[in-house]
């Protein structure tokens, strides 16, 4: 059976880690696999700090994919902690350490230990469209009105 799908390929960095999951889907239908913390040992994340997450692996996507890397919900939402540049993107020639940069938004210390899920990682299509410079752009309804332009309901 053929199949269209894009074929990935993950490299764990570090024989210590191999207790580490590499990225998986939890559910059939999930549409971002879960990443997991590569630390030594717990760390605690305080209020308003950033850290640099190591995951434990590098990977190979093929041209034409990026992976977009994002908070995940139960973490951002129980305990305001997540992504800071969310969604990350991961290119398609990059083959170094994926790194999650997580930053703790909530009211209080949270601790990040050792194969925690943090954050989710989503493959998608990229597009590389031909650039045109123009002197005018086409008319729409909305034209330049910008932010809260479309009212709040």
């Amino acid at each position: 059976m053929k199949t269209d799908r894009p074929c990935i390929f993950f490299k764990r960095l570090d024989k210590a880690d191999a207790d580490i999951a590499l990225p998986r889907y939890m559910t059939n239908h999930a549409a971002g696999m879960d990443i997991y913390a590569a630390i030594s040992e717990s760390l605690i994340l305080e209020q308003g700090q950033i850290r640099l997450i190591p995951s434990g692996f590098a990977m190979a996507l093929p041209p034409g994919y990026e992976a977009q890397i994002r908070p995940r919900s139960g973490l951002a939402i129980k305990h305001g902690v997540t992504v800071i540049n969310s969604p990350g993107t991961i290119d398609a020639d990059y083959r170094g350490e994926i790194k999650i940069g997580l930053i703790n938004l909530g009211p209080s210390l949270y601790t990040i230990h050792r194969g925690e899920r943090i954050a989710q990682m989503v493959i998608q299509q990229v597009c590389h469209p031909d650039i045109k410079v123009v002197s005018q752009l086409d008319e729409t309804l909305r034209n330049d009105d910008g932010f809260g332009s479309t009212g709040l309901f």
